[in-house]
């Protein structure tokens, strides 16, 4: 289940944002001066074959595989970054993401999942 990431750390000059964690997904959600959602980024599999969807308002979708720079010289992997990966299956991860969300409040998990199904490849 996700749970709420007390004192993230904000930008000046950014959206305030959010963050909501689970072993498996990450939601990170930004809000404008008026408390609207602007965006969100839900990261998912992140212990299998880790990638991401982002929304922002007024922007596509993007989905994103997870890459790691493995180029550290250890086994330590590097710094993750964001290649482009077409498209996935949507209406698992709105399900997976449905199930996991129900202790977030209700707007934010409602405004995500119907932007994930309203997602189109």
């Amino acid at each position: 289940m996700l749970y709420e990431i007390d004192k993230v750390q904000q930008h000046n000059g950014e959206d305030h944002r959010r963050w909501f964690f689970d072993k498996e997904i990450d939601l990170l959600v930004w809000f404008d001066k008026d408390d609207n959602i602007n965006g969100f980024q839900l990261c998912y599999n992140k212990t299998t074959n880790p990638h991401a969807i982002t929304w922002l308002k007024d922007k596509e979708y993007k989905h994103n595989r997870v890459d790691f720079d493995d180029n550290t010289g250890g086994s330590i992997k590097g710094i993750a970054i964001l290649v482009a990966d077409g498209v996935f299956d949507y209406k698992v991860i709105a399900e997976e993401f449905k199930i996991k969300s129900s202790d977030i409040p209700s707007d934010i998990s409602k405004f995500v999942y119907e932007k994930i199904l309203a997602y189109k490849p």
